[in-house]
């Protein structure tokens, strides 16, 4: 799976959101500057997540963007299919829907247990959580062996 700059700059934006204890709006403008984030990217992205109920827009002079829904209500997996859509899909179908001839017809079961690999790791991380730096056990022990930090 490639995580893409859209995936990562909403999460990144979201997380940032999330730590203001105040709730206050931020601007498009601020949370750019404070992640790195095209400024034309960034708005674009805030449109899919509003279009998602993840966030929302406010006018006015304390005007800008803010959640949505609950910032632990609201998954990793929620905001990568906000922006990208599926978790997995094979040249632009879902697992699912993807047909192959006899041969090759158990491919289509990789791509079923790879989709289901991710939702168990992206379906149980919250932005609250990754907001807190509190990410639950299963997730962590996922990085505790070295070798989950080597390139294979």
């Amino acid at each position: 799976m490639r995580v893409s700059a859209k995936s990562d700059y909403a999460l990144r934006a979201l997380i940032e959101m999330a730590s203001r204890a105040d709730g206050r709006a931020v601007s498009a403008e601020e949370l750019g500057k404070l992640q790195e984030i095209p400024h034309g990217f960034l708005q674009a992205i805030l449109a899919d997540l509003r279009r998602a109920g993840i966030v929302m827009s406010q006018r006015g002079q304390s005007g800008g963007w803010r959640m949505g829904r609950s910032p632990s209500d609201i998954s990793v997996a929620d905001v990568i299919r906000a922006v990208d859509g599926p978790l997995v899909s094979v040249y632009g179908l879902r697992p699912e829907a993807v047909s192959y001839n006899e041969s090759a017809d158990v491919l289509q079961h990789v791509w079923i247990a790879a989709r289901r690999s991710l939702r168990d790791v992206f379906e149980q991380v919250s932005i609250q959580q990754l907001s807190d730096h509190k990410l639950p056990k299963a997730i962590t022990s996922r990085t505790a062996d070295e070798d989950a930090w080597q390139p294979h």
